[in-house]
């Protein structure tokens, strides 16, 4: 018999962040500065900086539609591609509206990176490199939250 005595202790958390976006990684900062062992969820794929940036270094002339909406990225992303950072040289980053929807009852521009750290992740301000869960109080810089990056040990 195979058995895990220290699961219970092991899988309790004070406290569960749903998403490393702004908000969600900001939440996990208060939390685990306040001593809480916070567990943050998160979903899509991690961003490597650089590696996966596949078009950045690319001219307009080197897409397909020069860097242009097309029918299908309108039919596919009409909620993404209100953001002034969607085009053809980024939907890669986005969620797919047709295939992850929601009820837009009244005018709402829910926009949603397919990768962790939610839309923030892949501006100049990277707010996370992973989903963390620690109880660990946050390290400092100086220069503010050093992200979820700086606990990979805890």
């Amino acid at each position: 018999m195979n058995l895990n005595i220290k699961a219970a202790a092991e899988s309790t958390y004070d406290a569960i962040v749903v998403g490393s976006g702004i908000s969600g990684g900001w939440a996990a900062k208060e939390l685990c500065e306040k001593g809480l062992k916070t567990l943050v969820l998160e979903r899509g794929r991690n961003v490597e900086h650089v590696k996966d940036y596949t078009t950045a270094n690319w001219a307009p002339w080197d897409f397909p539609h020069h860097g242009k909406f097309t029918r299908e990225m309108n039919e596919n992303h009409p909620i993404q591609s209100r953001c002034y950072a969607f085009d053809e040289s980024t939907q890669h980053f986005w969620v797919n509206d047709k295939e992850n929807p929601y009820n837009e009852i009244k005018p709402f521009n829910w926009l949603r990176g397919n990768h962790v750290g939610g839309d923030r992740s892949c501006g100049g301000g990277r707010c996370t490199a992973g989903a963390i869960s620690t109880s660990a109080p946050m390290p400092k810089t100086g220069m503010g939250w050093t992200g979820p990056s700086a606990l990979q040990g805890y």
